[in-house]
């Protein structure tokens, strides 16, 4: 499957400047910004996403406000969704920018990922191991997928309970998350595409994502997640996974000051960007660009530079 055009990806860790580049690129290409980003689908869920604000989006943005926070979503739902885009838009002969920190969202879309059924909302065996953990705890689910595929569960933390959940679906299924997770990286490309990474100095990086967080308490996400949990989202799934909203809830139930809240995103926002970067440097697709002490101009340009020469892959220095 391949376009009229090629399909750049942005790619990296938070804070690096991906939605700037991308709005760059797909300005002087008139074309549109697919986002992958598996918490800026759910609608409502806008500051703590750091989703570009409607009015400050220069061009059309596709993967936004999908579902409602409450709502499953899957990578599987994601890829339909986001090849039907590419579709749409190359019957268009409209360029798509795809940009976001998701690298499993990514690698769905473009890659030759297979999905079971199981991967579908209104899943019975999903809803089931939900259950258990919500009544149990997350070990109960843990240990129940060890005993089934000790060597799924090894190569799963067991505090990760979606992930932990989804190894029990394909058990059940009659497949093994350890032998999916060993073909992710042999599955093939489907779509023309061109990678580029942002990559920066790690203090400028912590800096950068502790400036956003204290920029997120400004624009007032407190209220955010009030009114969501006033909304009745505070119990889903979603909400007590997502960075940002888990913290601030724990927050406004007591559990810690709202000042201990925001420095616990600022750490759990760190330790994010660190496996974003560990998943994306195993992609030897991905052309890096070291951003430390680049304007956002001075990016666009070196990145349009790097997209002319067709590379399809290297490291490229600031």
């Amino acid at each position: 499957m391949t376009g009229s055009s090629p399909l750049i990806v942005v790619c990296g860790p938070t804070a690096t400047g991906k939605s700037d580049l991308a709005e760059s690129l797909a300005l002087s290409r008139n074309g549109v910004i697919l986002s992958a980003d598996s918490m800026q689908i759910y609608a409502g869920m806008d500051i703590g996403t750091a989703k570009v604000p409607p009015d400050a989006r220069a061009v059309p943005y596709h993967g936004l406000d999908l579902v409602a926070p409450d709502e499953p979503y899957s990578a599987a739902l994601f890829q339909a969704y986001g090849r039907s885009v590419l579709q749409d838009m190359d019957a268009q002969g409209t360029p798509v920018i795809m940009a976001g920190g998701t690298g499993f969202y990514i690698k769905a879309v473009i890659d030759d990922l297979r999905f079971p059924a199981g991967e579908q909302q209104n899943n019975p065996v999903r809803e089931r191991f939900q259950r258990i953990a919500e009544e149990e705890g997350g070990q109960a689910v843990w240990d129940i997928l060890n005993d089934l595929d000790p060597e799924s569960a090894a190569q799963i933390h067991p505090h990760n309970v979606k992930r932990t959940i989804r190894a029990l679906e394909m058990a059940e299924a009659g497949e093994r998350y350890a032998d999916r997770a060993e073909g992710l990286a042999h599955a093939a490309q489907l779509y023309d595409a061109r990678f580029i990474g942002l990559e920066m100095e790690r203090s400028l990086l912590y800096e950068r994502i502790d400036a956003r967080v204290d920029a997120m308490r400004e624009a007032g996400l407190v209220d955010e997640v009030r009114s969501l949990a006033e909304a009745g989202f505070a119990e889903s799934l979603t909400s007590r996974q997502a960075i940002g909203y888990k913290e601030v809830l724990n927050a406004l139930e007591g559990a810690c000051t709202m000042d201990q809240a925001f420095e616990d995103i600022k750490r759990a926002s760190r330790r994010y960007a660190k496996r974003q970067l560990t998943w994306f440097r195993k992609d030897e697709r991905i052309l890096w660009m070291d951003v430390t002490d680049m304007t956002a101009e001075e990016i666009a340009l070196k990145a349009e530079r790097m997209l002319e020469t067709k590379e399809e892959g290297g490291t490229c220095g600031a």
